[in-house]
């Protein structure tokens, strides 16, 4: 043996080993290419802003923000990596269902105050490349808040006709007579960026107007007024161009050189994240929307974006 590893051997074994190290590479190289693309969509997905109370000094993605609606105040839950209280000890297969479905571990109805009905939109890839990142990041030992919605909207069983009524399950199929631009712009307003969950008004049972999509929501998100953004050039942004709308996504800059600020100031934090390329192809989409007029009252053309 030692004959052995004085004439060469010691290369040989140098070699085998480099060789079982390179082959490892591209896996390695997948698994980061993956967490990247899970970094973006969760931030274009705006994860960390609903499910981070951060008004109360919660740690990231530990859950417990409140949102209150017409219904009662939901908090949001613990999706962190923690295997008791987050996410850490669910498979792939559960946690597309809860974005496909908008079912839980157990098979429970989610509220639809977690936007399913968009996400639900999502492909496969990038649910998988989303669930990749969030299982990365740290986990916190702190149990999901109870919701504090009264009877009988705290019934997960009556979400049967409620998703009846409202809900499609995905994933987004493309627009065969739209360019490519145009459906990847549609596919992240709809699904990953979830734009209508705001900007479109809602019925008395909570459900999307999209007759009405993107006109504005005067009882948006903790009472906020969203504004329309469809090409209404006096209720909407008409006169905004493309380039227009790409820069706000990336700044959060108007055209008139004001800033959005409250929660479409955490939107833009989490679109600057994408390539121009994306920015651009959601400015393409938003402004091929029809005009509607909207129930967002009257507002200067370009005023911030709540």
């Amino acid at each position: 043996m030692n004959r052995f590893l004085a004439r060469g051997g010691r290369a040989v074994i140098a070699a085998v080993v480099s060789g079982l190290v390179v082959g490892a590479l591209p896996a390695k190289a997948g698994d980061d290419a993956q967490q990247k693309r899970g970094e973006v969509l969760y931030r274009a997905a705006d994860c960390a802003a609903c499910h981070t109370d951060v008004k109360g000094g919660g740690a990231e993605l530990a859950g417990g923000r409140p949102l209150e609606t017409p219904f009662g105040t939901f908090y949001s839950p613990n999706i962190s990596s923690d295997d008791q209280h987050g996410i850490g000890a669910w498979s792939e297969a559960e946690f597309r269902r809860a974005l496909r479905q908008g079912k839980g571990r157990h098979g429970e109805n989610l509220f639809p105050v977690f936007p399913y009905p968009s996400f639900t939109g999502m492909t496969d890839a990038d649910i998988a490349d989303l669930f990749a990142y969030l299982r990365q990041r740290p986990a916190v030992a702190q149990p999901s808040r109870p919701h504090a919605v009264s009877l009988p909207f705290r019934w997960r069983f009556l979400q049967l006709f409620w998703r009846t009524l409202f809900f499609s399950e995905g994933p987004l199929a493309p627009v065969q007579a739209q360019n490519t631009e145009w459906n990847r712009g549609r596919y992240l307003a709809e699904a990953v960026v979830h734009c209508q969950e705001c900007h479109t008004p809602r019925n008395l049972l909570g459900g999307l107007k999209t007759d009405r999509g993107y006109s504005g929501n005067p009882e948006g998100p903790d009472g906020q007024k969203v504004p329309n953004i469809t090409g209404d050039a006096e209720r909407g942004i008409g006169r905004w161009s493309i380039e227009d709308v790409a820069n706000l996504l990336r700044t959060g800059q108007t055209p008139d050189f004001d800033f959005v600020g409250a929660g479409m100031g955490d939107v833009v934090k989490g679109t600057a994240a994408l390539s121009d390329s994306d920015r651009r192809a959601i400015a393409v989409y938003i402004k091929s929307l029809p005009v509607r007029g909207g129930d967002t009252p009257q507002r200067p053309v370009h005023a911030a974006l709540p």
